[in-house]
């Protein structure tokens, strides 16, 4: 199977079929894809102006969502490493036991689905390095009480997500899963309780 850059080369090459350079485009998310496949596809396509059903795109808008995309993992890719080297200094520090977001780190392996979006229509609209960005920073910062990625603090806990885990506290406002490591235990409560208060009402 080829890997990302191998298919990120094929996007971009002139003499390759703009059928297949688009089909490229879309194995790509399956390497990286920060909202989830259909998602992020959605966000792509909406930002570069192509359908997300046109067989045949301008390969020029192409390459422009392809750029867009490979700016974002690099930015991921980036934190990957830094992750990486905190662990093996956690390690050798004797913490083994892994926390909360190493459990959550372990479940977005490369950076699928890192701001899991559970309808693919209901995304953030910033760029996605921008996203991942914003994202990463509060992953290395201290937990907050607002979504990551737009600074609000509508976050409701939702059940039977189409991703691993099934419930987690959901942004009202972007649409992204947020991953509980960067929620203060009282932004934890208010979701979980606000969610409840919708259902008995």
């Amino acid at each position: 199977m080829a890997g990302f850059r191998s298919l990120a080369d094929h996007v971009r090459d002139p003499r390759v079929a703009t059928q297949q350079r688009r089909t490229a485009l879309r194995k790509c998310l399956e390497k990286f894809a920060p909202y989830g496949h259909r998602a992020t596809w959605h966000h792509l396509c909406t930002r570069v102006g192509v359908g997300t059903s046109d067989r045949r795109p301008d390969p020029e808008r192409l390459v422009a969502a392809l750029a867009e995309l490979e700016e974002a993992r690099t930015e991921w890719l980036a934190y990957d490493v830094r992750f990486a080297e905190r662990r093996r200094r956690e390690k050798h520090a004797g913490m083994r036991q892994p926390g909360a977001l190493d459990d959550w780190h372990r479940r977005t392996w490369g950076g699928y689905g890192v701001a899991w979006c559970d309808d693919p229509l209901r995304h953030p609209t910033s760029p996605l390095p921008v996203v991942v960005r914003r994202l990463v920073s509060a992953l290395e910062s201290e937990p907050r009480s607002v979504c990551p990625v737009c600074a609000e603090d509508g976050i409701d806990w939702f059940w039977g997500l189409g991703h691993h885990p099934g419930s987690a506290p959901v942004c009202t406002t972007c649409g992204i899963v947020v991953p509980e490591a960067v929620l203060t235990p009282d932004a934890l409560m208010a979701a979980r309780r606000s969610r409840r208060a919708a259902l008995v009402s």
